[in-house]
């Protein structure tokens, strides 16, 4: 290592300057840390163009009782986790969309559009139902890594389980439907 890089800065003299390579220690960290946000939105917007992102998101309709197809999140939650399978669209990147609904042991549900991309193990919510049978947008609608906790399990069951296991190539909604309905077998899918 260069021994004057972990020299303490020193002041310059009254009315002289600080030499460039003195200035350039303490500008360069600051400008590599600070990026600039139309260069980092820009590059948000390209990656999201790259992963196959639409501006708006058609919502599906809202779920009916008879096409719920109910999944095992874990043994140590008394709630029912289901998917409306007229929901379900799997695009060519493995991205899934898909109508969620829990409803806990007391009777409450809850509904929300969401989506699954298998390639980067992200998820993103799109809307919450409401009680009326109409949908909201949601807040924060941004991609969120899915992440193995008791809190959002469900996320990581969907991820691991069903939808983007090893081994499990989604090719459309039938093939999402049918491990769903197997408990994640993927025996059942089609080569």
């Amino acid at each position: 290592m260069n021994a004057s890089v972990l020299a303490p800065a020193r002041s310059a003299p009254a009315g002289h300057a600080l030499p460039i390579r003195g200035l350039g220690c303490f500008l360069l960290p600051l400008f590599l840390l600070s990026p600039s946000a139309g260069l980092a939105a820009t590059a948000d917007d390209a990656l999201d163009g790259a992963r196959g992102e639409t501006a708006a998101v058609q919502l599906p309709p809202f779920p009916q009782a008879e096409n719920l197809i109910p999944f095992t999140v874990s043994a140590t939650t008394d709630n029912k986790f289901m998917i409306d399978g007229e929901s379900l669209s799997v695009s060519p990147e493995r991205q899934v969309s898909y109508t969620l609904v829990i409803v806990s042991p007391a009777g409450a549900q809850n509904v929300s559009y969401e989506a699954m991309r298998c390639a980067t193990g992200e998820y993103r919510l799109y809307a919450l139902g409401r009680s009326d049978g109409t949908w909201a947008k949601a807040r924060n609608d941004q991609w969120k890594r899915v992440q193995e906790s008791t809190r959002n399990r469900h996320h990581a069951a969907l991820f691991a389980d069903y939808f983007c296991s090893i081994g499990t190539n989604l090719r459309d909604a039938d093939d999402a439907r049918r491990i769903l309905r197997t408990g994640g077998n993927r025996s059942y899918l089609r080569p």
